[in-house]
């Protein structure tokens, strides 16, 4: 009686099921979308929320040695997280932009451009399902796989930037000085200063300079400010 019932009836194989499984998509772009495409034409105000991020810290040139070994460990391990989550939890999510935070022990020198005392993290925000057990998993696999000399920099941290004003940049990287100009007397004129906990000049790359023309480039300027005490 049992196998008369049975008959007929389809089993799914557990990859089939796996092919099933509807996969989630977190839009983070669009959900965060005031924080990563502000306008062009003026800067704005705005307060962002504490996240999380990848992140690596360094000196030196953007385009120096160490510059280029952070970005070389921070998206291998940014990737095998959101390809572990998609196979694990059927969530999808975009990989967030390059973002860099830039600072001197004497600000005076960063504006005029000594690059070499510059210091800098640059780092990868994560969504809010990320935990540090799965950024140390993530971590052990790109090293097993790559290990890309860096690796062993990176942290896994939140990070709360506060108010900020901000303005969206397109050129080459070179050319940005009016802008940040521009985005700095804008926090003037509201009578704001720079938060002295969080003065670092903050950019968000949303191009690939190896694929982009340097005119068409994109990127974030921020600039942490608050009311003067």
């Amino acid at each position: 009686m049992t196998l008369s019932l049975l008959e007929g009836l389809y089993f799914p194989h557990p990859i089939d099921l796996m092919k099933e499984r509807k996969i989630e998509k977190l839009d983070l772009k669009k959900d965060l979308k005031h924080l990563y495409n502000p306008p062009a034409k003026a800067p704005v105000m705005l307060v962002v929320p504490p996240m999380n991020f990848l992140a690596i810290d360094g000196k030196g040139t953007p385009d120096g040695p160490d510059a280029v070994a952070a970005i070389e460990a921070l998206y291998p391990v940014a990737y095998t997280l959101k390809f572990t989550i998609k196979k694990t939890q059927a969530i999808d999510y975009p990989v967030m932009p390059l973002e860099g935070l830039w600072w001197a022990d004497d600000m005076a020198s960063f504006s005029m451009g000594d690059k070499a005392s510059w210091k800098w993290t640059y780092m990868i925000m994560q969504p809010e399902l990320i935990t540090r057990e799965m950024v140390d998993k993530a971590i052990v696999e790109v090293r097993r796989k790559k290990n890309p000399p860096a690796l062993g920099k990176m942290r896994f941290e939140r990070f709360d930037e506060g108010p900020s004003a901000q303005i969206m940049y397109t050129g080459p990287y070179s050319a940005e000085g009016p802008t940040i100009k521009m985005l700095h007397d804008f926090i003037h004129e509201k009578g704001l200063v720079f938060d002295g906990l969080k003065q670092k000049h903050h950019e968000i790359y949303l191009g690939d300079p190896r694929r982009v023309a340097p005119e068409k480039l994109k990127t974030v300027i921020r600039q942490p400010a608050r009311k003067p005490k």
